[in-house]
């Protein structure tokens, strides 16, 4: 093997280390955020919560937007994939932030895990990808594990059929706006752009929506509205550096990480332990994702 075949494949696992640590690092942030809006669907509306997070967010990009070029780094060759993203995005932010308002924390969050099963299904048609029989079974493993965790076989009735339904349309929408993501990427289109016409768009449909509803939040409240507009808009951030340069289907597994963080914050926050069952699903979440990441980054093997 040639020096250039050699340097080639080192940076082709460093390119993969960094989008896997990104995406761990955006589903930690992700799921901070995740608390604090639980906290706040109690008295806040659910749109003016998507409102002030896509508001905040956007805020929060300015700097970084005036560092590439101001309004200029809004400037695209993709005003659909755009519009797709933001549509996609919007609804996926919408029914997870109704998720939290009517189901639990925990059960939102591994409902959410699904999404790796509709992103490798509609990465093959929609991006070409092949799923080969090893990185497939330790998704569906990662997959299963998310089943022990919800145990359906035991929680007949328990939780309200429509709360459930809802949560799992925003999942498939997820799934496509992280295509959405990898098709702008394979273009050439700059991170800092998808993140803010995201951000710009989500806030104005979600203005438009909170209106009829409007509350005034107390001072706490626009406090943790910040903070979750903050968390929202760098973890955005986080999840489209690791998105738009690598596979879906290799990155998707690695947001199993959330599975952990919300565990640590509900006993932290809530007194929420796991149970057996519990646990062992977590072990299968982070197992699967640990086998792609040695398989993928240290060992370096073709599919």
């Amino acid at each position: 093997m040639g020096t250039s075949s050699v340097l080639a494949g080192r940076d082709r696992r460093a390119a993969r280390r960094h989008a896997i640590l990104c995406v761990l690092c955006a589903s930690a942030t992700f799921t901070l955020g995740s608390a604090v809006v639980k906290a706040l669907t109690a008295d806040i509306p659910i749109m003016e919560i998507v409102a002030f997070r896509g508001f905040i967010a956007l805020l929060a990009l300015l700097p970084l937007l005036w560092r590439h070029g101001g309004i200029a780094a809004l400037a695209t060759r993709r005003p659909l994939g755009h519009l797709l993203r933001t549509l996609c995005g919007f609804v996926a932010t919408a029914t997870t932030v109704y998720g939290y308002a009517t189901l639990p924390l925990a059960t939102v969050t591994a409902l959410g895990f699904a999404m790796p099963l509709f992103l490798t299904v509609l990465s093959v048609p929609l991006l070409g990808e092949r799923v080969g029989a090893r990185r497939g079974s330790a998704v569906l493993t990662g997959l299963g594990g998310v089943l022990l965790m919800l145990r359906p076989w035991q929680q007949t009735g328990a939780l309200p059929i429509n709360a459930v339904g809802i949560v799992l349309a925003g999942v498939v929408a997820w799934a496509l706006a992280m295509i959405s993501i990898r098709r702008m990427g394979e273009a050439g289109e700059r991170n800092v752009t998808i993140v803010a016409w995201y951000s710009l768009g989500t806030a104005a449909l979600a203005v438009v929506a909170a209106l009829p509803h409007l509350v005034l939040p107390s001072p706490p409240q626009c406090l943790a509205l910040i903070a979750a507009g903050l968390l929202s808009g760098f973890a955005q951030l986080l999840m489209t550096e690791g998105y738009r340069g690598e596979e879906t289907t290799l990155l998707a597994p690695f947001e199993y990480g959330a599975i952990l963080y919300a565990t640590i914050l509900g006993i932290m926050l809530w007194g929420e332990w796991p149970d057996v069952w519990g646990l062992l699903g977590v072990a299968l979440l982070i197992g699967a994702g640990l086998y792609i990441w040695r398989r993928e980054t240290t060992l370096g093997i073709r599919r």
